[in-house]
């Protein structure tokens, strides 16, 4: 990608998606790191734990505020109250701002999954699903057929939870991703699965395409 000297953003790749169930979350990205028709790496996770309920997506993360307010409440932001504070960031910087399209996942104070979309900006809605990021034109139409959330504009309003178990729901992220990098440059060599639950944060690897 031919860059001018003035730009100062550029386009690394990449997909992530996150789905939340009743009483889990699941989280997941490619690790591959690019520009154009050049990885840079081929190993960099595009997950940030923010704390132990909430993973983060593609974010310069506002960690400093969420240890402030661990210290003066003497307990870790909740997953919404994290939605918040990341949307006042992305806000703060809307003039100039990251061009991050993120996605936090976790749990709820009622121990429910919850994902939130953003844009680059800091709007962002609750969901039951949501995808980021160069593959997601192949992932999203996928996700729509499989799991059917809710509109949100339904009365009165339903909870954004898909009906899949947990084991589906991390079957479902494979599949969508083996999908997804047959047809995406940008995205492959290896998929970083964070599945949060009651019991806390799993974490396991599945190698995708490296061509």
């Amino acid at each position: 990608m031919a860059l001018r000297g003035d730009w100062v953003y550029e386009n690394n790749g990449g997909t992530c998606v996150a789905i939340a169930g009743s009483d889990y979350c699941v989280v997941a990205a490619d690790t591959r790191l690019s520009v154009g028709y050049s990885i840079y790496t081929r190993d960099y996770s595009k997950i940030c734990k923010l704390c132990d309920s909430s993973p983060l997506f593609l974010l310069p993360s506002p960690l400093t505020a969420s240890t402030i307010y661990q210290h003066q409440h003497n307990k870790q932001m909740s997953c919404p109250a994290m939605a918040r504070l990341l949307s006042n960031t992305l806000y703060y910087k809307r003039f100039f701002p990251y061009y991050t399209f993120n996605i936090l996942g976790g749990l709820d104070n009622e121990g429910k999954g919850c994902v939130y979309s953003y844009d680059a900006v800091g709007s962002y809605e609750r969901v039951g699903y949501s995808c980021q990021g160069t593959g997601g034109a192949l992932i999203m139409p996928v996700l729509d057929n499989q799991l059917k959330s809710p509109s949100p504009l339904l009365l009165p309003a339903r909870d954004a939870v898909t009906p899949l178990s947990e084991s589906e729901a991390v079957d479902l992220v494979k599949d969508v991703f083996a999908s997804a990098t047959e047809r995406d440059i940008y995205t492959g060599d290896k998929l970083e699965i964070i599945v949060v639950n009651a019991s806390g944060i799993r974490q396991e690897f599945l190698d995708l395409r490296k061509d």
